[in-house]
């Protein structure tokens, strides 16, 4: 059944301005940006089938532009408009280093990173350097992989750190898994990252772990002293 064959309550642009956006399903928000069908299906049926290639939203914002346009229906331009406004959506959930974030507790920094890290597959290890008002001065992704502590470097950490003249810094890192539980080498790598603050006088202040709309503080869990 095409679009316009609806009842209005049905149609999805109707629901969305009677109910809002929060009431709508995942494939009624996207039929609304796919916005026409093909011949024969709908754009509701068009984002049922482009939901079927995926286990999860997550999955969905990392299609490519060329992923999406191999569904039938889509094509270039209409992919275009979804990576467009998968885009948007991560950017109205983080804030750029250029916004001077002052972090006060754990939760400032999931506001300023979560939308930058909790959809992403693969691991990701960055840090966030402050200054003497914990305002962030930089952030830099040190490196991508599952976290081991040997590969983790100090020397590339607190070289830039001094650099920047740094008086504390932050590491976080995502878990691809939406887990937040942390590792023997999430525990271990924290470990030695603070024991090399501490001796160049460099505070370690936490250590975050991103998952699916979920974080962890290292803080706030027990495992600084």
């Amino acid at each position: 059944m095409m679009i316009k064959d609806l009842a209005d309550y049905q149609k999805p642009r109707e629901r969305l301005l009677n109910h809002g956006a929060s009431q709508l399903s995942h494939a009624e928000l996207l039929a609304i940006l796919i916005n026409t069908g093909r011949k024969g299906s709908s754009s509701i049926d068009i984002a049922n089938e482009l939901l079927k290639t995926v286990d999860s939203l997550k999955e969905l914002k990392s299609l490519s532009i060329n992923d999406l346009n191999k569904i039938k229906g889509v094509g270039l331009y209409k992919a275009l408009i979804l990576k467009a406004a998968f885009e948007l959506g991560e950017r109205m959930h983080s804030r750029s280093v250029g916004d001077k974030i002052q972090i006060t507790c754990p939760q400032d920094v999931a506001e300023f990173m979560m939308g930058k890290m909790e959809h992403l597959t693969q691991e990701k290890f960055v840090v966030l350097f402050l200054n003497s008002k914990n305002i962030v001065i930089k952030q830099k992704e040190i490196f991508k992989g599952t976290l081991n502590s040997s590969i983790v470097h100090p020397r590339e950490i607190f070289s830039e750190a001094v650099k920047h003249a740094s008086n504390a810094i932050i590491l976080l890192h995502n878990h691809p898994s939406g887990d937040v539980t942390p590792s023997g080498e999430d525990i271990k790598t924290t470990e030695r990252l603070r024991a090399c603050g501490e001796m160049l006088g460099i505070d370690v202040l936490d250590h975050l772990i991103i998952g699916d709309h979920d974080y962890l503080s290292m803080v706030e869990a027990g495992y600084f002293d």
